[in-house]
């Protein structure tokens, strides 16, 4: 029989073996492969490319989301390289920036003139072809230029590290050659200068005969008198041919905007060489960032379900809360159960549109207050979300709060001491998900780059004399529309370092705190005082409400949990107490 009042009816943990450690195993965990182990892994330090592979893992929770489901992950650190196009006209600085991008980004620069020239030394049979062209006073054919292309693009320099192909094609032939063959860039770059600065750049253009050194009579003029006083003007460097090849370049650039007109990118090229190259830097770094999100492919061994059959299926097939949750510590089958749980109601959310989400579990494993708690825990399910969302093409951001406070009073909640580390060290799969699509930082505003998706926070919580919210408002606002989901905040206010409660801007925080939505809640609850036997739980998932559950012994000597009623808001104490009481319920909630 229940007595009268149940209102503090909480999550106090039971105590158990006092000698497990929080990242202590136990007999009850099956030996761990690597894609499991919480020890540190530096394999992915070895293995910078990633490899493609079909293992099919059932149901180990750490496994990702794609191995779980039986599906082909394909990945590699730098995904498939990237492939650069780049056009403008004579004098537009072109060159000078081939040399930037190189530098920057390793791809394999191929010009077609370098082409030719290298072709015809060689002797080789298409240089031997092009050579009599060149020699009789004609241009070499497009299907000569074209084959010398194509058969660069296939060496395996080109293949590994990508490319960056340089003023070619130069007609709509030429172009539509390549579309032919399936070779297309993932950018199209243009150096846009105007005609009167082209003109005057190439007439104010000097060669030095002795060193073939290029200078500008204003812009880069030569350094002494003698040299300047060797300096001459290239033929093709007078005014009248110089409008003349701006023409040719215009009519040829005019012919192939129709083949590459979605992915042509302009670059302003009357600057300094620096600022146009940050602008190109930026520009092919995001197109790598795309390439990374398209090319990291999930692909279905089996025909794959949509996601909201999916979403349906995983509501339908729901097993019930599962039993012996005193037993520590937990089986594996216990923590997978709780991972993929959270896992399916987290996804729901963030498809759903929900930017600003929390978990709250709260299983003696996950505990803090009790000394049967275990970070290794909390690590393997921020590890699930993380790789789970990866494995989607998000580019994921795992954060932990440093240290808080100056001097003598600087320090971190001990819940989270040693986490980062312990993240750094973990192993994130087969595929080397860490440092592509998954990040370790910070809580604050400069932690938010442009390439995140989205941020997990892990355990962030308010310390003595201390307060993370500032930290965590000033992340939020500059992750703007991206989710960003807590794992088990700890926001409330605690005493400044006088023993004092703060109060300076508290409604603020509070109500900042309170701004995260549930995605998942899981509380066991107890009699007040007490910590055995488990008297229920109550539970929700995302977009479903909070379902209360009452511990059931059966006749076999087993238990089970069954439910005593729903809300569609957190139910207060009296709320669960009522329930446990058979009480009928205030109308006026959920």
């Amino acid at each position: 029989m229940l007595p009268a009042s149940l209102s503090s009816l909480h999550s106090t943990n039971v105590r158990t073996s006092p000698y497990l450690s929080p990242l202590s195993s136990s007999s009850s965990l099956p030996s761990p492969s690597p894609s499991l182990s919480l020890a540190p892994s530096f394999s992915h330090l070895h293995h910078r490319r990633l490899v493609s592979f079909n293992t099919v893992r059932g149901n180990n929770p750490l496994a990702t989301k794609a191995e779980r489901r039986g599906l082909s992950v394909t990945c590699a650190s730098t995904c498939e390289p990237l492939k650069v196009m780049i056009s403008g006209a004579p004098a537009s600085g072109k060159g000078t920036q081939c040399e930037l991008i190189v530098q920057k980004f390793g791809l394999v620069h191929i010009s077609t003139g370098d082409l030719l020239r290298a072709e015809v030394s060689a002797g080789s049979e298409i240089g031997n072809k092009a050579k009599e062209f060149m020699n009789a006073g004609q241009l070499v054919p497009d299907e000569i230029v074209t084959a010398m292309v194509t058969a660069r693009l296939s060496h395996e320099d080109a293949k590994t590290k990508g490319w960056l192909l340089d003023g070619y094609p130069r007609s709509f032939a030429q172009a539509q050659s390549l579309e032919n063959l399936k070779i297309r860039p993932d950018v199209y770059v243009v150096l846009d200068v105007p005609d009167e600065i082209l003109i005057d750049r190439c007439v104010g253009r000097r060669l030095d005969p002795e060193t073939g050194k290029i200078y500008h009579l204003t812009n880069f003029p030569p350094e002494t008198e003698e040299i300047k006083a060797r300096l001459v003007t290239r033929p093709d460097d007078t005014e009248e041919k110089v409008k003349s090849r701006l023409e040719i370049y215009k009519q040829n650039a005019k012919a192939i905007l129709s083949t590459y007109s979605n992915i042509t990118k302009k670059i302003d090229g009357n600057r300094p060489k620096e600022m146009v190259f940050a602008d190109i830097e930026s520009l092919l770094s995001q197109a790598k960032r795309e390439k990374m999100k398209k090319t990291t492919a999930v692909k279905p061994v089996h025909e794959r379900k949509s996601r909201s059959n999916q979403v349906s299926s995983s509501q339908d097939n729901w097993k019930g809360i599962p039993t012996r949750l005193n037993n520590i510590p937990h089986s594996r089958e216990i923590r997978n159960y709780f991972y993929d749980d959270v896992l399916q109601a987290t996804q729901r959310a963030v498809n759903d549109g929900r930017t600003r989400l929390k978990v709250e579990i709260n299983i003696p494993e996950l505990n803090p207050e009790m000394d049967v708690y275990r970070i290794g825990t909390l690590m393997e399910l921020v590890r699930v979300i993380a790789l789970s969302f990866a494995d989607d093409g998000k580019r994921v951001k795992v954060c932990v709060q440093g240290s808080m406070g100056e001097g003598a009073l600087a320090g971190m909640p001990l819940q989270l001491a040693g986490t980062r580390k312990i993240l750094e060290f973990m192993d994130w799969g087969d595929y080397g998900a860490k440092g592509t699509f998954v990040e370790i930082g910070s809580i604050g505003a400069n932690e938010v780059d442009e390439q995140d998706d989205m941020f997990i926070l892990v355990a962030p919580q308010n310390a003595v004399g201390n307060c993370i919210i500032d930290d965590m408002k000033a992340m939020t606002d500059a992750a703007g529309t991206r989710p960003v989901i807590l794992i088990n905040p700890r926001l409330k206010d605690l005493p400044g370092s006088s023993g004092i409660m703060q109060t300076m801007g508290r409604d603020k925080r509070l109500e900042y705190a309170a701004s995260f939505e549930n995605c998942y809640f899981f509380r066991l609850l107890y009699y007040a005082g007490t910590q055995y036997p488990i008297m229920g739980a109550l539970r929700m998932t995302y977009p479903n409400g909070y379902e209360l559950y009452k511990r059931v012994d059966v006749p076999s000597g087993g238990e089970k949990y069954v439910i005593l009623s729903t809300f569609t808001e957190k139910p207060s104490s009296d709320d669960i107490n009522d329930a446990f009481l058979g009480k009928p319920r205030n109308l006026g909630h959920g």
